[in-house]
Protein backbone atom coordinates (compact mmCIF):
# COMPACT_ATOMS: atom_id res chain seq x y z
CA UNK A 1 0.00 0.00 0.00
CA UNK A 2 1.88 3.28 -1.26
CA UNK A 3 2.14 6.00 1.83
CA UNK A 4 0.12 9.40 0.39
CA UNK A 5 0.88 12.83 2.42
CA UNK A 6 -1.96 14.88 2.00
CA UNK A 7 -0.72 18.37 2.02
CA UNK A 8 -3.22 22.11 2.75
CA UNK A 9 -2.37 25.27 4.44
CA UNK A 10 0.14 27.47 4.12
CA UNK A 11 0.97 31.54 4.41
CA UNK A 12 -1.30 32.12 1.73
CA UNK A 13 -4.39 33.95 1.20
CA UNK A 14 -6.02 31.74 -0.23
CA UNK A 15 -5.47 28.95 2.84
CA UNK A 16 -9.11 28.44 3.61
CA UNK A 17 -9.57 27.44 -0.17
CA UNK A 18 -6.64 24.83 0.21
CA UNK A 19 -8.91 23.53 3.42
CA UNK A 20 -11.45 23.01 1.67
CA UNK A 21 -9.60 21.46 -1.34
CA UNK A 22 -7.83 19.05 0.94
CA UNK A 23 -11.19 18.41 2.74
CA UNK A 24 -12.52 16.88 -0.53
CA UNK A 25 -9.10 15.00 -1.80
CA UNK A 26 -9.77 13.45 1.99
CA UNK A 27 -13.31 12.45 1.25
CA UNK A 28 -12.49 10.76 -2.05
CA UNK A 29 -9.05 9.20 -2.17
CA UNK A 30 -9.02 5.73 -2.23
CA UNK A 31 -8.32 4.59 1.48
CA UNK A 32 -8.28 0.76 0.28
CA UNK A 33 -5.32 1.45 -2.09
CA UNK A 34 -3.29 4.25 -0.19
CA UNK A 35 -2.24 5.00 3.48
CA UNK A 36 -3.13 8.29 3.99
CA UNK A 37 -1.60 11.11 6.23
CA UNK A 38 -2.54 14.52 6.49
CA UNK A 39 -0.68 17.68 6.77
CA UNK A 40 -1.24 21.27 7.31
CA UNK A 41 0.77 24.10 7.36
CA UNK A 42 -0.34 27.28 9.15
CA UNK A 43 -0.38 30.88 8.47
CA UNK A 44 2.88 31.29 10.64
CA UNK A 45 4.61 28.04 8.60
CA UNK A 46 4.59 25.27 11.19
CA UNK A 47 3.90 21.87 9.78
CA UNK A 48 1.35 19.88 11.54
CA UNK A 49 0.00 16.26 11.21
CA UNK A 50 -3.54 16.40 11.77
CA UNK A 51 -5.28 14.24 13.07
CA UNK A 52 -8.76 15.30 13.17
CA UNK A 53 -12.30 15.64 11.29
CA UNK A 54 -12.86 16.50 8.21
CA UNK A 55 -15.72 19.49 9.91
CA UNK A 56 -12.93 20.92 11.89
CA UNK A 57 -10.21 20.87 9.34
CA UNK A 58 -12.62 23.52 7.36
CA UNK A 59 -12.94 25.83 10.63
CA UNK A 60 -10.39 26.17 12.31
CA UNK A 61 -7.54 22.90 12.18
CA UNK A 62 -5.03 24.44 13.90
CA UNK A 63 -6.98 24.03 16.75
CA UNK A 64 -7.75 20.42 16.73
CA UNK A 65 -5.90 17.28 17.32
CA UNK A 66 -2.10 18.22 15.84
CA UNK A 67 1.43 17.30 16.31
CA UNK A 68 4.15 19.24 15.24
CA UNK A 69 6.43 17.90 12.96
CA UNK A 70 10.05 18.93 13.79
CA UNK A 71 12.46 17.26 10.52
CA UNK A 72 10.15 18.19 8.06
CA UNK A 73 12.32 17.10 5.10
CA UNK A 74 12.95 13.27 7.04
CA UNK A 75 9.14 13.04 7.12
CA UNK A 76 8.58 13.86 3.72
CA UNK A 77 10.63 11.58 2.65
CA UNK A 78 9.10 8.57 4.47
CA UNK A 79 6.35 8.69 1.89
CA UNK A 80 5.51 7.86 -1.17
CA UNK A 81 4.05 10.74 -3.35
CA UNK A 82 3.07 14.27 -1.87
CA UNK A 83 -0.04 15.33 -3.17
CA UNK A 84 0.37 19.48 -2.02
CA UNK A 85 -3.47 20.66 -2.62
CA UNK A 86 -1.96 23.86 -1.74
CA UNK A 87 -3.15 27.13 -3.31
CA UNK A 88 -1.73 30.78 -3.99
CA UNK A 89 1.76 32.31 -2.63
CA UNK A 90 4.30 31.30 -1.07
CA UNK A 91 3.68 27.48 -2.06
CA UNK A 92 2.07 26.89 -5.65
CA UNK A 93 4.59 29.58 -7.37
CA UNK A 94 7.30 27.25 -7.30
CA UNK A 95 8.85 27.73 -3.71
CA UNK A 96 7.26 23.95 -2.40
CA UNK A 97 8.50 22.59 -5.83
CA UNK A 98 11.51 23.16 -5.60
CA UNK A 99 11.88 21.87 -2.08
CA UNK A 100 10.67 18.51 -3.28
CA UNK A 101 12.93 18.47 -6.13
CA UNK A 102 16.26 19.45 -3.80
CA UNK A 103 15.34 16.51 -1.65
CA UNK A 104 14.08 13.47 -4.50
CA UNK A 105 10.54 13.84 -2.85
CA UNK A 106 7.99 12.54 -5.67
CA UNK A 107 4.43 15.20 -5.63
CA UNK A 108 1.44 15.39 -7.70
CA UNK A 109 1.56 18.51 -9.88
CA UNK A 110 4.00 20.70 -12.55
CA UNK A 111 7.28 21.37 -11.71
CA UNK A 112 9.54 24.25 -10.63
CA UNK A 113 9.75 25.78 -13.69
CA UNK A 114 6.36 25.11 -14.70
CA UNK A 115 5.05 26.32 -11.71
CA UNK A 116 7.08 29.91 -11.65
CA UNK A 117 6.57 30.78 -14.95
CA UNK A 118 2.48 30.05 -14.79
CA UNK A 119 1.64 31.90 -11.40
CA UNK A 120 3.36 34.83 -12.42
CA UNK A 121 0.64 36.10 -14.94
CA UNK A 122 2.94 38.29 -17.00
CA UNK A 123 6.11 35.91 -17.51
CA UNK A 124 2.74 33.87 -18.43
CA UNK A 125 1.22 36.37 -21.01
CA UNK A 126 5.32 37.16 -22.21
CA UNK A 127 5.26 33.61 -23.27
CA UNK A 128 2.03 32.90 -24.74
CA UNK A 129 2.41 36.13 -26.81
CA UNK A 130 5.52 34.91 -28.30
CA UNK A 131 3.55 32.03 -28.90
CA UNK A 132 0.83 33.66 -30.95
CA UNK A 133 -1.89 32.72 -28.58
CA UNK A 134 -4.70 35.36 -28.44
CA UNK A 135 -4.58 37.85 -25.65
CA UNK A 136 -7.02 40.56 -24.83
CA UNK A 137 -4.37 44.21 -24.76
CA UNK A 138 -2.31 44.83 -21.27
CA UNK A 139 0.55 46.37 -19.53
CA UNK A 140 2.37 45.37 -16.70
CA UNK A 141 3.83 48.10 -14.25
CA UNK A 142 6.26 47.29 -11.26
CA UNK A 143 5.89 50.88 -9.75
CA UNK A 144 3.22 51.59 -7.36
CA UNK A 145 3.01 55.20 -8.58
CA UNK A 146 0.29 57.18 -9.62
CA UNK A 147 -0.11 56.77 -13.47
CA UNK A 148 -1.51 59.96 -15.95
CA UNK A 149 -2.84 57.89 -18.37
CA UNK A 150 -2.84 54.14 -19.39
CA UNK A 151 -3.30 52.90 -23.34
CA UNK A 152 -5.80 50.77 -23.11
CA UNK A 153 -9.41 51.75 -23.87
CA UNK A 154 -11.72 51.74 -20.59
CA UNK A 155 -13.11 49.64 -18.83
CA UNK A 156 -9.22 47.85 -17.98
CA UNK A 157 -9.38 45.56 -14.85
CA UNK A 158 -6.50 45.24 -12.72
CA UNK A 159 -4.85 42.32 -10.96
CA UNK A 160 -1.94 41.49 -9.18
CA UNK A 161 0.63 39.50 -11.42
CA UNK A 162 0.61 36.61 -8.66
CA UNK A 163 -2.54 36.07 -6.66
CA UNK A 164 -5.19 33.23 -7.23
CA UNK A 165 -9.03 33.20 -6.40
CA UNK A 166 -9.35 36.69 -7.88
CA UNK A 167 -8.08 38.31 -4.71
CA UNK A 168 -7.04 42.36 -5.35
CA UNK A 169 -9.21 42.06 -8.87
CA UNK A 170 -11.26 45.11 -9.48
CA UNK A 171 -12.64 47.54 -12.72
CA UNK A 172 -11.32 50.77 -13.65
CA UNK A 173 -13.52 53.28 -15.31
CA UNK A 174 -11.58 55.97 -15.30
CA UNK A 175 -7.13 57.11 -14.52
CA UNK A 176 -8.79 57.90 -10.89
CA UNK A 177 -10.19 54.38 -10.71
CA UNK A 178 -7.06 52.99 -12.01
CA UNK A 179 -4.71 54.83 -9.73
CA UNK A 180 -7.24 53.33 -6.68
CA UNK A 181 -7.13 49.93 -7.78
CA UNK A 182 -3.22 49.37 -8.29
CA UNK A 183 -2.75 50.53 -4.69
CA UNK A 184 -4.88 47.37 -3.70
CA UNK A 185 -3.31 45.14 -5.84
CA UNK A 186 0.09 46.17 -4.81
CA UNK A 187 -1.27 45.03 -1.33
CA UNK A 188 -0.81 41.82 -2.94
CA UNK A 189 2.03 41.60 -5.32
CA UNK A 190 5.13 43.84 -6.24
CA UNK A 191 3.70 43.39 -9.86
CA UNK A 192 0.51 44.47 -11.28
CA UNK A 193 -1.45 43.86 -14.69
CA UNK A 194 -4.18 46.29 -16.08
CA UNK A 195 -5.85 44.53 -19.30
CA UNK A 196 -8.51 45.28 -21.26
CA UNK A 197 -11.90 44.58 -19.71
CA UNK A 198 -14.46 43.09 -22.01
CA UNK A 199 -17.97 41.67 -22.21
CA UNK A 200 -17.55 38.14 -22.58
CA UNK A 201 -18.49 34.39 -21.56
CA UNK A 202 -15.59 32.78 -19.05
CA UNK A 203 -14.92 29.28 -20.60
CA UNK A 204 -12.86 26.73 -18.93
CA UNK A 205 -10.92 23.68 -20.02
CA UNK A 206 -9.24 21.11 -17.49
CA UNK A 207 -6.08 18.62 -18.47
CA UNK A 208 -4.68 15.49 -17.07
CA UNK A 209 -1.89 13.44 -18.20
CA UNK A 210 -2.89 9.74 -17.88
CA UNK A 211 -0.23 8.23 -19.74
CA UNK A 212 -0.94 10.65 -22.48
CA UNK A 213 -2.45 14.16 -22.27
CA UNK A 214 -6.25 14.22 -22.03
CA UNK A 215 -8.18 17.38 -22.38
CA UNK A 216 -11.91 17.49 -20.54
CA UNK A 217 -14.99 19.34 -21.91
CA UNK A 218 -15.27 22.98 -21.95
CA UNK A 219 -16.98 24.49 -19.14
CA UNK A 220 -18.79 28.23 -18.56
CA UNK A 221 -19.15 29.95 -15.38
CA UNK A 222 -22.47 32.36 -15.13
CA UNK A 223 -20.71 35.16 -12.44
CA UNK A 224 -23.68 36.27 -10.36
CA UNK A 225 -20.99 39.58 -10.48
CA UNK A 226 -19.54 41.64 -13.18
CA UNK A 227 -16.54 39.48 -13.01
CA UNK A 228 -15.59 36.40 -11.53
CA UNK A 229 -13.84 37.68 -8.40
CA UNK A 230 -13.18 36.14 -5.19
CA UNK A 231 -17.07 36.25 -3.58
CA UNK A 232 -18.51 34.93 -7.25
CA UNK A 233 -16.59 31.95 -6.43
CA UNK A 234 -16.78 31.04 -3.46
CA UNK A 235 -19.72 32.77 -1.62
CA UNK A 236 -22.13 33.90 -4.02
CA UNK A 237 -23.96 31.45 -6.09
CA UNK A 238 -22.47 31.77 -9.42
CA UNK A 239 -23.73 29.16 -11.90
CA UNK A 240 -21.63 26.47 -13.46
CA UNK A 241 -22.55 25.24 -16.83
CA UNK A 242 -21.14 21.70 -17.94
CA UNK A 243 -20.96 21.00 -20.58
CA UNK A 244 -20.50 24.80 -22.04
CA UNK A 245 -23.47 25.90 -24.24
CA UNK A 246 -21.11 26.76 -27.41
CA UNK A 247 -20.15 25.42 -31.07
CA UNK A 248 -18.55 22.36 -31.59
CA UNK A 249 -15.90 24.70 -33.66
CA UNK A 250 -15.29 26.96 -30.43
CA UNK A 251 -15.09 24.20 -28.35
CA UNK A 252 -12.47 22.30 -30.52
CA UNK A 253 -10.43 25.77 -31.03
CA UNK A 254 -10.44 25.56 -26.64
CA UNK A 255 -9.59 22.19 -26.56
CA UNK A 256 -6.55 22.78 -28.90
CA UNK A 257 -5.38 26.13 -27.16
CA UNK A 258 -5.41 24.45 -24.15
CA UNK A 259 -3.16 21.58 -25.08
CA UNK A 260 -1.06 24.07 -26.48
CA UNK A 261 -0.68 26.38 -23.64
CA UNK A 262 -0.10 23.12 -21.77
CA UNK A 263 2.82 22.06 -23.54
CA UNK A 264 4.43 25.39 -24.04
CA UNK A 265 4.28 26.30 -20.35
CA UNK A 266 5.59 23.15 -19.81
CA UNK A 267 3.15 21.98 -17.56
CA UNK A 268 3.21 18.96 -15.53
CA UNK A 269 0.06 16.15 -14.51
CA UNK A 270 -2.93 18.44 -14.65
CA UNK A 271 -4.15 22.11 -14.94
CA UNK A 272 -7.20 24.36 -15.80
CA UNK A 273 -6.76 26.38 -18.55
CA UNK A 274 -9.44 29.47 -18.43
CA UNK A 275 -10.58 31.50 -21.44
CA UNK A 276 -12.79 34.95 -22.39
CA UNK A 277 -14.69 34.96 -25.54
CA UNK A 278 -15.74 37.70 -27.14
CA UNK A 279 -19.48 37.39 -27.91
CA UNK A 280 -20.13 40.57 -29.65
CA UNK A 281 -16.94 39.99 -32.02
CA UNK A 282 -16.62 36.55 -31.90
CA UNK A 283 -13.09 36.31 -30.53
CA UNK A 284 -11.36 33.75 -28.20
CA UNK A 285 -8.79 35.10 -25.68
CA UNK A 286 -6.24 33.32 -23.31
CA UNK A 287 -6.62 34.63 -19.75
CA UNK A 288 -4.89 32.27 -17.41
CA UNK A 289 -3.56 29.23 -16.05
CA UNK A 290 -4.17 27.59 -13.11
CA UNK A 291 -1.28 24.49 -12.38
CA UNK A 292 -2.94 23.42 -8.97
CA UNK A 293 -6.97 23.54 -9.70
CA UNK A 294 -9.41 23.98 -6.48
CA UNK A 295 -10.63 20.52 -5.44
CA UNK A 296 -13.58 22.37 -3.66
CA UNK A 297 -17.13 20.59 -4.09
CA UNK A 298 -18.05 23.82 -6.42
CA UNK A 299 -14.60 23.73 -8.63
CA UNK A 300 -14.31 23.27 -12.32
CA UNK A 301 -11.61 21.33 -12.47
CA UNK A 302 -13.05 17.31 -11.33
CA UNK A 303 -16.51 18.75 -12.51
CA UNK A 304 -15.04 19.12 -15.91
CA UNK A 305 -13.76 15.54 -16.14
CA UNK A 306 -16.72 14.29 -14.30
CA UNK A 307 -18.88 15.20 -17.05
CA UNK A 308 -15.93 12.84 -19.68
CA UNK A 309 -17.11 9.76 -16.75
CA UNK A 310 -13.85 10.50 -14.73
CA UNK A 311 -15.28 10.25 -10.89
CA UNK A 312 -13.14 12.65 -8.74
CA UNK A 313 -11.89 9.20 -6.74
CA UNK A 314 -10.60 7.70 -10.08
CA UNK A 315 -9.44 11.21 -10.92
CA UNK A 316 -7.24 11.42 -7.70
CA UNK A 317 -5.95 8.11 -8.35
CA UNK A 318 -4.65 8.47 -11.61
CA UNK A 319 -2.89 12.25 -10.50
CA UNK A 320 -1.07 9.70 -7.86
CA UNK A 321 0.03 7.17 -10.44
CA UNK A 322 0.99 8.82 -13.44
Amino acid sequence: MKKILVLFGGNSYEHYISCLSAKTILENIDKKKYDITTVGISKDNTWYIYNDTLETLIKDWTKGNINKIDNIIEFLKSFDKVFPIIHGNPLENGNLQGLFNLFDIKYVGTDLLGSIISYDKDLTKIICEKNNIPQVPYITITDNKPLKKIDINYPVIIKPAKCGSSIGINIANNIKEVNKHIKEAFKYDNKVIIEKFIKSRELECAVLFDKKLKVSTVGEIKSVNTFYDYNAKYISNSELIIPAKISKELEKQIQDLSLKIFNILELKYLSRIDFLYDYNNEKLYFNEVNTMPGFTSISMYPLLFKEKGISIQELITKLIEN
